[in-house]
């Protein structure tokens, strides 16, 4: 079995490894990462071999620790990223380049007829029946969006948002509320094939299917990182937020995995603070006193054009996994629209946690 994983931030680690009456065999780790000694790739070998194969990535990281020459360097690499290198060669896990990725960047659309595509999309990942696909969403108002689990009259002040004319919408995936005007936010989102992301626990799936956008953006002088669980962070703050939701496919088999992300391309913070209420918990859990100072955009930081900006991910996107241009279908598109107006514009979903 072979099992691939790229460090978010580090290098490729491959693995190579059988599972024979319960326990790993033949287990041979190889990389672009760089490891002194020498030695010391023959350790964290040996130390894989004869490893019940239910072992899970943090117990395989604590032998290959615990086997390291003493004054081992790793650069590029974890022994966690090992660990979940082999865990990924166990659940046959595929790679980004095992797929023909397609990409939709389309008109502005409504809020509630982008949340209906994202589920409408990833369902049909999960069916089978649409590629992998990468979708830049361009936004036809101002709203704000709700994670799925969020109260409504917690997160949102209702007069401001009605007196700025913004719409409120809630989404499928979990998560917190984003603030976003057309030409001051970039959105895309993921639907991939659950394979993509089999080995990985929850939180690492987040870093694994940005580290693409990590790299686009130290392609335009940002050094960013994720700061788990989901932000997307910069030494001047965050610019970011990201949520998933995991689609079951038909009839019960592998699904799908919805990975949507919110960027700050400008900000109006004090419209911001008008429509979303950010409470004192939230700034304490952050470490910062001011939600102002919580984004910042990436207009500043880059200097860059927002059309850029999306240009620049996508040929980073492309550069890395191949990309093609594709469109929503109409069957699609008329499965979204009943959705919006049947579901994602009710009262009902909306307030659903009042």
């Amino acid at each position: 079995m072979h099992g691939e994983y790229k460090i978010p931030g580090g290098k490729l680690v491959v693995v190579d490894v059988a599972a024979e009456d319960g326990m790993l065999r033949h287990v041979r780790v190889a990389g672009d990462f760089f490891l002194e000694p020498d030695e010391a790739l023959d350790a964290v070998n040996r130390a894989l071999e004869g490893a019940p194969a239910d072992t899970d990535a943090a117990g395989l990281a604590a032998r290959i620790d615990a086997a390291l020459p003493e004054g081992t360097v790793m650069y590029g690499l974890t022994s966690e990223g090992v660990g979940i290198a082999v865990r990924r060669a166990l659940a046959h896990a595929t790679d980004w380049t095992d797929y023909d990725w397609q990409l939709i960047h389309e008109g502005p659309e409504s809020p509630a007829l982008h949340m209906a595509l994202d589920e409408v999309l990833t369902a049909e990942v999960a069916a089978g029946r649409r590629p992998p696909t990468l979708r830049v969403w361009e936004w036809g108002a101002p709203a704000v969006i709700i994670g799925s689990f969020q109260s409504l009259r917690n997160e949102v002040d209702a007069e401001g948002a009605a007196r700025h004319g913004i719409e409120v919408v809630r989404r499928i995936s979990g998560g917190g509320a984003m603030f976003v005007e057309p030409g001051n936010t970039i959105t895309y989102s993921l639907s991939v094939p659950e394979a993509l992301v089999q080995g990985l626990s929850f939180q690492d799936s987040y870093a694994y299917l940005d580290d693409w956008v990590l790299g686009a953006l130290g392609e335009m002088g940002i050094r960013a990182w994720y700061q788990p669980l989901n932000d997307i962070a910069t030494d001047q703050g965050k610019i970011a937020g990201a949520a998933q939701k995991r689609v079951v496919g038909p009839g019960g088999g592998p699904g799908a995995v919805l990975h949507h992300v919110t960027m700050s391309y400008d900000i109006d913070a004090d419209k911001m603070l008008q429509v979303l209420r950010i409470g004192r918990e939230k700034m304490s859990d952050k470490g910062t006193k001011s939600a102002k100072k919580r984004v910042d955009p990436l207009r500043r930081q880059t200097g860059l054009a927002r059309e850029a900006v999306i240009e620049r991910m996508i040929s980073s996107f492309g550069g890395r996994y191949g990309l093609s241009r594709g469109k929503v279908t109409d069957e699609e598109l008329e499965r979204a629209r009943e959705l919006a107006r049947t579901k994602f514009s009710s009262a009902e979903w909306t307030a659903r946690v009042p």
